[in-house]
C-alpha cells in the first residue's frame, strides 16, 4: 500500500504567502522561503508553491522565488500559477520546480495537458482543480474561484487523467480555509473513479481531520495551509498522530 503524503502549501501573492477562508479575505502569513525551510525540517513530503493571482493578472508565476525556494528545500516541489504553455513550465522546471499545477489553461485548453505530458512526462503534470458544490452539484471553478465553468468535477477529473494528467490537486471551496474538515464526499468521489494520485485540499483544522480523509476516502495526499503557516500544527506531531491511528504514513 502506498504510503500516505502530508503536503504544505505556501499561497504567494505579491511575493509574500497569504491564505483566506473560501478563496477570499486573504491575510499575510509570512515569508515562502522560511516557512519552506520551517516545512522541510518539520518533514513535510512535499510542497506546492501557487501563485493564486497570476492567472487573473495575466502574468506568469514568479520563477525567481521559485528558484530562492527551490534553492533551501530537497523536497518534492510542486508549482502553479499562470501557466498556458509548455514554455512556460520549462521555465519553472529550469527555476526548480520538479512537478508543475495546472488549473484554469487546462480547462479553457484541454489539451495543454497531452501538450505538457508529452514534453515532461505525466509525472510532471498536476491538475488543480477548485470545486464548489452548488445545487447538490460539485462544479469546477477556475480564475482563482472567481468563474464557474459548466463542468461537473468527476467528469473533469476523467478527462484530465486521459489526457495524460499525473495527479490531481482537489480543493473544496467549500471548505477552504474553514477548518471544518476536507471535503470526503467529492474527494471520496474524484479518488474512486480515477487511477492516479488524488491530493485533498481545503478545510484541515485538526489532526482528526487528515486521519478522517484517509480512512474514509483513497487519497494519496492531503495538503493544508494555514494550519502549519500560524504553527497550530506541527507536521512531526501530525505524522505521529497518523501512525499511531494506523495510518500509513512517510
Amino acid at each position: 500500500m502506498l504510503k500516505k503524503r502530508i503536503i504544505a502549501c505556501l499561497d504567494i501573492k505579491d511575493g509574500r504567502t497569504v491564505k483566506g477562508v473560501n478563496f477570499v479575505n486573504l491575510v499575510d502569513a509570512g515569508d515562502p522561503v522560511e516557512l519552506a525551510k520551517i516545512y522541510v525540517k518539520q518533514g513535510a513530503d512535499e510542497l506546492v508553491f501557487l501563485d493564486i493571482t497570476a492567472t487573473i493578472e495575466n502574468r506568469k508565476a514568479l520563477a525567481g522565488l521559485v528558484e530562492r525556494i527551490a534553492a533551501e528545500i530537497n523536497i518534492p516541489f510542486t508549482v502553479g500559477g499562470g501557466i498556458e504553455t509548455a514554455a512556460d513550465v520549462a521555465i519553472l522546471i529550469k527555476a526548480g520546480a520538479d512537478k508543475v499545477t495546472i488549473n484554469s489553461s487546462a480547462v479553457r485548453r484541454p489539451e495543454l495537458i497531452s501538450e505538457v505530458a508529452r514534453q515532461f512526462g505525466s509525472q510532471c503534470v498536476v491538475i488543480a482543480i477548485d470545486t464548489k458544490l452548488i445545487d447538490n452539484e460539485w462544479i469546477v471553478f477556475v480564475d482563482g474561484g472567481r468563474t464557474r465553468t459548466e463542468l461537473k468535477t468527476v467528469n473533469w477529473a476523467n478527462k484530465a487523467e486521459n489526457l495524460g494528467a499525473g495527479e490531481i490537486l482537489l480543493t473544496s471551496m467549500n471548505n477552504d480555509g474553514t477548518k471544518t474538515g476536507f471535503s470526503i464526499d467529492i474527494t471520496g468521489a474524484v479518488s474512486s473513479n480515477v487511477n492516479i494520485p488524488v491530493i485533498a485540499s481545503g478545510g484541515a483544522g485538526t489532526k482528526e481531520d487528515f486521519r478522517d480523509i484517509f480512512f474514509n476516502t483513497s487519497c494519496s495526499g492531503a495538503l493544508a495551509a494555514s494550519i502549519f503557516h500560524f504553527g497550530e500544527i506541527d507536521i512531526r506531531d501530525l505524522k505521529k498522530y497518523l501512525k499511531s491511528e494506523g495510518i500509513a504514513i512517510r
